[in-house]
């Protein structure tokens, strides 16, 4: 049975071992923590620099999380997929990176 493009990408899931789940979840929880005490800064207008510094960190932080999720996506499902001669995954990873670095 032949699945569409929709179909294939739906069933596929990452394979993180818990440790790197827990990690993530961790840095997560602590830039959500992040996001909301800029919130507030705004609420109770604090100094523009001291805001701007605060999203400073907070991208930081997401690009931290982006970089474990993109070496375990090569490491892992990349890696996988490649092996199964699945050559396009190369294109989708064009397509992820260029996205990373939009600013």
């Amino acid at each position: 049975m032949e699945h569409t493009v929709d179909e294939t990408i739906a069933c596929r899931k990452s394979h993180h071992p818990e440790s790197v789940k827990k990690d993530l979840s961790t840095r997560l929880n602590r830039i959500e923590g992040q996001i909301r005490g800029i919130k507030g800064m705004i609420e109770k207008d604090v100094y523009c620099d001291d805001v701007i510094t605060q999203l400073a960190a907070t991208q930081s932080a997401l690009n931290s999380v982006a970089k474990i999720l993109l070496e375990g996506h090569l490491k892992g499902c990349v890696v996988d997929r490649l092996s199964e001669g699945d050559d396009a995954v190369i294109d989708e990873l064009v397509v992820t990176i260029h996205k990373l670095m939009k600013k």
